[in-house]
Formats: structure tokens, C-alpha cells, sequence
């Protein structure tokens, strides 16, 4: 197989053989360091068993998943808005390109953690805090590639659709917007794990319903294989995500040979 199409293989959405047998070997491994690890000096809740495990996965509450479900859904549609449309309004305006610009690397370098303590510290209610730290942490993201890709859009294009002498919105629409989506759907791709990551860290903070809230219950009980089974549901979940964002990307691209 030419390499260009090996590594596009693991992009259909179907998991190879090797991602299989991948997986089988760690699941063997692991099981068997459950079996030694008291023999090792580790205790034995430290390293579930995959019975243990399959156990706790039968206990997850559905409504939990859907709660981060749609807290990252929502933020990330939000974040998605409000970055193109600062975006959009960067690129129009040199002035305020240098003027705000500066302020996004700024907000950008803000570690997560920060973001947190600011919305537990400026914001009453949980499902508020958490959809800010989602926010303030995608939201540049989007804005950035969003803008990289706009001036990106070639000079040739840009003075055709102008000989027309299109108004804003139709620049914007029949031009810009078609132009930047494949990098809009990579920059969404990019910001989906990441809202996973982020919102479980923000659920442990102050939230009483959520996948990270569980963990933070799982954690305080000592309970490895609960851990590891809300794990596993996050990985489902972000995996679940990802193949309904190449779907879509499939339809919005299917131009793209």
C-alpha cells in the first residue's frame, strides 16, 4: 500500500487489524498484571481486573454521559459562533486585528487550571462555570485557524469575486466561508478531544451531575475500576464524536476527491 494511502486508512472510521490486536495485547497484559500484582507489592484494587472492570461499566448512569455530552456539544457550538464571527470581524479590520489579536495569544497561553479557579471564583453556578472554561479555552482556537485560513484564501480568488462587486455578506458567503471550511472542520476535529479533556477537569470543580464529577466520586471511594469504566465511556464518547464529525465532513467535502 503507498504510504500516502496507509495513513489515510485509519480515517475511514473503521478500526484496523492492527488496532485490534493492539488492543487484545494490552488487554491481556493488563490482565495479568491484575493477577500479579500482589505478588509484585501493588494492592490488588490498584489493577482491576477486566471483570471488575465490566462490572463497573454496568453501573454507568446515563444520564451522566448525556449531561458532559451536551455541555460539549453546546460550548463548542458557542465557541464555533463566537470565533468565526471575531474572526470575521479581524480580518475585515487591520486596526483591530493588531489590537486584539495580541489579547487571543494572551488568553491562549492561560493554562486550564486558571480558567477554573477564575470561574469558581467570578461565577455562582456550576453549569455557567463549566460552559466559560469550555469556551475561553476553544473559543481562540477557532478564532485563530478561522483567521489563518481567511487570509489564507488566494489573492486571485479574492480579486475575481471582487470584480463582481459582491456586498459583505455575499464575500463572505460565497466566498470566504466555502473556502475555510476544510480548515473549520479540522480546527473542530482539534478542539473535540480537547473540550473532552477540559470538561472532565471542569466537572470536578463544583459540578454534582457529569463524567468528571463521577470520577471525582470514584477517586474519593477509592475505586479504581470505576475509574477506569468512566474512562473507557470518555474514549467511547470523544470516538463517537469524531466519526459523526467525518460524516458530516464527508458531506460538506464530498467535492474533495
Amino acid at each position: 500500500m503507498p504510504h500516502d494511502e496507509y495513513r489515510a486508512a485509519p480515517l475511514g472510521g473503521t478500526f484496523s487489524r492492527e488496532t485490534l490486536v493492539s488492543l487484545l495485547l494490552f488487554a491481556i497484559v493488563w490482565e495479568l498484571l491484575s493477577y500479579s500484582a500482589p505478588a509484585l507489592g501493588i494492592p490488588a484494587f490498584a489493577i482491576p481486573g477486566l471483570l471488575r472492570i465490566g462490572q463497573s461499566l454496568l453501573t454507568i448512569t446515563p444520564l451522566d454521559v448525556g449531561v458532559t455530552l451536551a455541555r460539549v456539544v453546546g460550548a463548542l457550538i458557542l465557541s464555533f459562533v463566537l470565533g468565526v464571527l471575531l474572526a470575521t470581524f479581524m480580518y475585515r479590520s487591520d486596526k483591530l486585528e493588531r489590537y486584539a489579536f495580541p489579547m487571543v495569544r494572551l488568553l491562549m497561553a492561560v493554562p486550564v487550571v486558571s480558567w477554573i479557579l477564575f470561574a469558581v471564583l467570578w461565577f455562582r453556578g456550576a453549569e455557567f462555570r463549566i460552559a466559560f472554561v469550555l469556551v475561553a479555552v476553544c473559543g481562540p482556537v477557532f478564532l485563530v485557524d478561522a483567521l489563518d485560513a481567511m487570509r489564507g484564501v488566494p489573492l486571485e480568488l479574492r480579486r475575481m469575486i471582487r470584480s463582481f462587486r459582491p456586498t459583505a455578506p455575499q464575500y463572505f458567503i460565497k466566498l470566504i466561508f466555502p473556502a475555510i471550511l476544510p480548515n473549520l472542520i479540522t480546527s473542530w476535529k482539534i478542539n473535540l478531544s480537547l473540550a473532552i479533556r477540559v470538561v472532565t477537569i471542569a466537572e470536578l470543580v463544583g459540578a454534582v451531575t457529569g463524567i468528571g464529577h463521577q470520577l471525582a466520586v470514584a477517586q474519593e471511594l477509592f475505586s479504581v475500576a470505576d475509574v477506569f469504566a468512566w474512562t473507557l465511556v470518555l474514549v467511547a464518547l470523544l470516538f463517537l464524536l469524531e466519526a459523526a464529525l467525518r460524516r458530516a465532513e464527508k458531506r460538506l467535502l464530498r467535492w474533495r476527491p
